[in-house]
């Protein structure tokens, strides 16, 4: 499972996103960190290994409902790439200039 685990102080809350086995406590040993969320900081700092959440997701991994509105809400925009919905950005649209030779005069 992919849930919080909270660390920080009394009152201060701060949290890793952690896999780890569903029957664990809260702050038990985890399989690994794959992230970390601060609510504190306004608006709130949210940093994601998302190629590793797409790995333990891959294996049978799930959410937990507040990670999941967390992964839905600050998954990066560059993640899908055949969306064709998106504008091209002027470094990626097609070149279609006409070039003209030049003639001597």
């Amino acid at each position: 499972m992919i849930r919080l685990a909270r660390v920080g102080a009394r009152k201060q809350p701060h949290y890793r996103v952690v896999v780890i086995e569903k029957d664990r406590a809260r702050n038990g040993r985890s399989v690994e960190v794959v992230g970390t969320y601060n609510p504190r900081t306004n608006p709130a700092s949210v940093s994601l290994k998302t190629d590793r959440i797409a790995y333990w997701t891959g294996k049978g991994a799930q959410f937990s409902e507040t990670v999941g509105k967390l992964v839905a809400k600050y998954k990066p925009a560059t993640e899908s790439v055949t969306d064709t919905t998106k504008p091209l950005t002027p470094a990626a649209a097609p070149v279609a200039e006409v070039v003209e030779p030049v003639t001597a005069a």
